[in-house]
């Protein structure tokens, strides 16, 4: 199997007054000038909404977290920008940094800020942590860091419930081979978990080899319910062990986790897949409400490929192939337009069911296109003669993702 491609690129550049440069060597008391590049840290409190910090290419060292604190923010017209300079590619190493909850990468608390084009690795908790609202990730690949490569959450405890991170968006990015080194079952792809507001959005998005999860939306108690989380266009496979084989009996290794503690959020799960996960493909994990689950693919996953025991869920146009153990469906089958895997076989209403025949390729290969899009080839593409071609609803739709 192929792994998705690190190489990303960012669009052309325009130079404009009050943008700053940043490098790997760059002085806190030098201007941030292209000739002059200023220090990560420092940039961060000098930039103006509607002005770019540049990080140039290289590895930026840390032992300690880099923070956007809150109240450092753009606006809705114009955001505060921290992207890679040209195609470039700014690498921040957090590796010197000891295993602790506290120890994140980047930390976002501002509002109103674009990433995009960087690589966060090695961070003693998550890679970044968004406690902000209105930002946009794009393009970001985050690894092996010791905890969520890319996680929401609330900025503090005392933080108010209106607080709470909400419409951020993560775009075309890839969180691979996270992995907590007590347990090794809090360490997912991505989460929007435990304290984030409603409106955040992953689009485009790939999850593999993290030792727990590809994507976390676990609600509690303790908390009460997080908002709903749209995830778009996106793959989890391999989650449950990284990509040397490494996980323990803790991890859980599902490709999408929709929920926690029996708390009903009606999420939406969109154009997704979720192949060779240890445990289940997508799992409602005691979610009791009306997840929107529509044109999605789930293939050859440890347990279920859909595992929804209970709820009232909204089913249209997704496809199940060779799970290892049977679907659970709670909620309603739109137009009969679902084939599940059930009973060790294919499984629909109106007897359309799958074969091996009816895909292009069933051999994985995942890569990135150069702004990050997720590229499948053949894989688990329809084929041409396949009755499950243009049967869903609305008419002409193809059931599955592909």
């Amino acid at each position: 199997m192929q792994n998705p491609s690190e190489s990303v690129a960012t669009s052309n550049i325009t130079l404009a007054a009050g943008d700053l440069y940043v490098s790997p060597g760059g002085s806190a008391s030098n201007p941030g000038t292209i000739n002059s590049p200023t220090s990560l840290a420092n940039a961060l409190t000098q930039i103006a909404p509607g002005k770019t910090i540049y990080l140039r290419g290289g590895t930026y060292s840390f032992s300690q977290t880099i923070t956007i604190e809150r109240g450092n923010s753009g606006t809705s017209g114009q955001r505060k920008n921290l992207v890679a300079y040209g195609s470039e590619k700014p690498v921040l190493d957090f590796s010197a940094q000891s295993f602790a909850s506290t120890n994140r990468g980047l930390q976002m608390f501002g509002d109103y800020w674009l990433v995009k084009g960087l690589e966060v690795k090695g961070a003693g908790d998550n890679g970044i942590f968004i406690g902000g609202s209105y930002n946009r990730l794009e393009q970001i690949e985050a690894h092996h860091n010791r905890d969520t490569g890319i996680q929401m959450g609330r900025y503090a405890s005392t933080a108010a419930k209106s607080e709470w991170p909400a419409y951020n968006e993560v775009i075309r990015s890839y969180s691979h081979n996270n992995y907590d080194p007590d347990d090794g079952e809090d360490a997912d792809g991505f989460a929007a978990k435990l304290t984030v507001g409603p409106g955040n959005v992953f689009d485009g998005c790939i999850a593999a080899y993290n030792v727990d999860d590809g994507w976390d939306l676990y609600s509690k108690t303790d908390t009460g319910a997080i908002g709903a989380v749209t995830i778009r266009n996106s793959i989890a496979y391999a989650n449950g062990a990284t990509s040397d084989g490494t996980s323990t009996s803790n991890s859980d290794g599902n490709g999408f986790k929709l929920g926690g503690e029996k708390i009903a959020v009606n999420h939406i799960v969109e154009n997704s897949i979720a192949f060779n996960n240890k445990k289940h493909g997508f799992t409602y994990n005691s979610n009791p409400g009306s997840i929107q689950m529509k044109n999605n693919t789930s293939w050859n996953n440890g347990q279920s490929n859909f595992a929804f025991d209970v709820g009232t869920h909204i089913f249209t146009n997704n496809l199940s192939f060779q799970g290892g153990a049977s679907d659970k469906t709670s909620g309603t089958d739109v137009s009969s337009t679902n084939v599940w895997w059930k009973n060790k076989k294919s499984e629909n209403a109106k007897g359309l069911l799958a074969s091996a025949a009816d895909f292009v390729s069933l051999v994985p290969s995942v890569t990135r296109s150069a702004d990050g899009t997720p590229v499948l080839g053949n894989f688990l593409k329809l084929a041409g003669g396949s009755d499950l071609v243009g049967s869903g609803t609305p008419s002409g739709t193809n059931i599955g993702a592909r």
